[in-house]
């Protein structure tokens, strides 16, 4: 079972189903309405994924020994709150740094939501390839095989979503692009898996998880003025808000779904 180029092919094909998302992505059909709606469904997904990735993490910083199992591990505490600051700081001095102030354009946020997304993958690789190295029971990595694939083909369309609120009826980004965009956020789950193999630690999985969701909780914010800002604004409708907050429920309960499989 502990064969590494086994390993290697099925990281890749977890990693890549993000790819799977594609055909929406470029769907030039889709009308306003329908966008809004998209947007606000990945918007959902962004929030499910941050309460996954915590879900993944509080067992590790939660000490069972303590009385009543209530305290934690400082030094795991320091790493997880460490890593969620310096994410979250970083991408806020990198896009406010002198001349750069201002909206966010579309592919600064695609390449920050594809880099978040990237994080959190290549910890679900650093526990594939660690179950892997230990042989673990087939069936228990099957499960996790089909969950993470079908999560990563899920996490396509919120690196693709600032690209779509700006586009009318065709893409304002170019194929090539969107998949190096895809590439950023698909491919760590291919280099986890290695690492995964060889090496791994609680820490490793605390640290990438937490600049996950910093990187995640920044991106969230001017996704959503920008949403509210779509559907509120001259063009704007209150059938657009009613999809704005169906949406989010919808892209959440999509990520709870396919997690849940």
């Amino acid at each position: 079972m502990a064969d590494l180029p086994t390993l290697v092919v099925l990281s890749a094909v977890m990693g890549l189903s993000i790819f799977l998302s594609l055909p929406l992505v470029f769907n030039d059909r889709l009308g306003r309405s329908s966008l809004v709606f998209l947007n606000a469904g990945a918007i959902g997904l962004l929030v499910f994924l941050v309460a996954d990735i915590f879900s993944n993490v509080s067992p590790l910083l939660f000490n069972p020994a303590s009385p009543g199992g209530y305290l934690t591990y400082p030094l795991y505490d320091a790493i997880f709150l460490a890593g969620l600051l310096v994410a979250f700081l970083l991408l806020f001095s990198w896009e406010h740094r002198p001349g750069q102030v201002g909206t966010s354009a579309p592919a600064r946020m695609g390449l920050i939501l594809a880099a978040a997304i990237g994080f959190q993958n290549l910890t679900e690789g650093l526990v594939f390839g660690s179950l892997w190295a230990t042989s673990a029971h087939v069936g228990l990595l099957a499960v996790i095989f089909a969950g993470f694939l079908l999560q990563n083909i899920t996490e396509g369309f919120p690196i693709a979503s600032p690209f779509l609120r700006t586009r009318g009826s065709t893409p304002t980004i170019s194929l090539r692009a969107m998949s190096l965009l895809f590439l950023v956020g698909g491919l760590p789950t291919l280099a986890g898996g290695v690492l995964g193999y060889f090496f791994n630690s609680p820490s490793l999985d605390i640290l990438f998880d937490a600049v996950a969701v910093g990187a995640i909780l920044y991106s969230l914010l001017p996704m959503l003025r920008a949403a509210f800002r779509s559907a509120q604004g001259p063009e704007g409708s209150a059938r657009r808000v009613r999809l704005l907050y169906l949406g989010y429920l919808v892209g959440f309960a999509v990520g709870f779904l396919v997690n849940a499989f």
